[in-house]
């Protein structure tokens, strides 16, 4: 399955990018609030995992903040390299599941628009490894889909998203993220719905 899930996901994405930042014009506001939600002072050392294009990244580089961004596709780190107008920002090709940094290394960790394109088992290697690199106490933040509860936006939103979504968003909106997390070592703190309830900025800690 974890072959089937990288030879996807580059695929994915090497189609996507180009047109991914389109997308980016929708979400801008996310990225704001998301920074706006992490309290630190200038110098912050945050980790970006599946940076993608890099508008995170750069929305947390612009209030001062050191930040490393990581991602699979080449493809998407190519676009956000030349983008990049941050001395404070770097990026790298890595597999989210091997984070190649120390233990207890970043203030903060960020993943945003990804735990859906991955398939379970990926999405909880990726956060034990998030969680691995971040100090004690230190923030976790992930921003990614979530459903309405009224029942007609509900179906509406989810067979929208669908259209265009991974193969694996199905199975991701479905399960139980709050339970997940919970496992993984984050204490959640504060949930945030964006976007008529489509999203969702999850603020969490890492239990000391």
């Amino acid at each position: 399955m974890n072959e089937d899930y990288y030879l996807y996901t580059k695929k994915l994405f090497k189609r996507w990018a180009p047109l991914y930042n389109l997308m980016e014009l929708f979400i801008a506001p996310v990225r704001l609030q998301v920074v706006e939600l992490i309290h630190g002072q200038q110098g912050l050392k945050i980790l970006d995992v599946a940076t993608g294009t890099g508008k995170q990244a750069f929305a947390f580089a612009k209030k001062g903040y050191d930040v490393v961004g990581i991602d699979l596709s080449e493809d998407m780190l190519e676009i956000a390299h030349r983008m990049n107008k941050y001395d404070n920002v770097e990026f790298t090709v890595a597999d989210a599941t091997k984070i190649p940094f120390d233990d207890n290394c970043f203030d903060v960790t960020c993943i945003s628009l990804a735990l859906h394109d991955m398939p379970l088992s990926i999405r909880k290697k990726v956060l034990s490894e998030m969680v691995r690199v971040t100090q004690s106490v230190g923030t976790i933040a992930i921003i990614d889909y979530t459903l309405p509860k009224t029942r007609i936006w509900r179906i509406l939103i989810y067979h929208i998203i669908r259209l265009y979504e991974s193969k694996y968003y199905a199975d991701f909106i479905k399960s139980d993220v709050y339970t997940l997390l919970q496992e993984s070592g984050i204490q959640i703190q504060k949930v945030y719905p964006m976007m008529l309830s489509s999203l969702r900025i999850i603020i969490g800690v890492k239990k000391p």
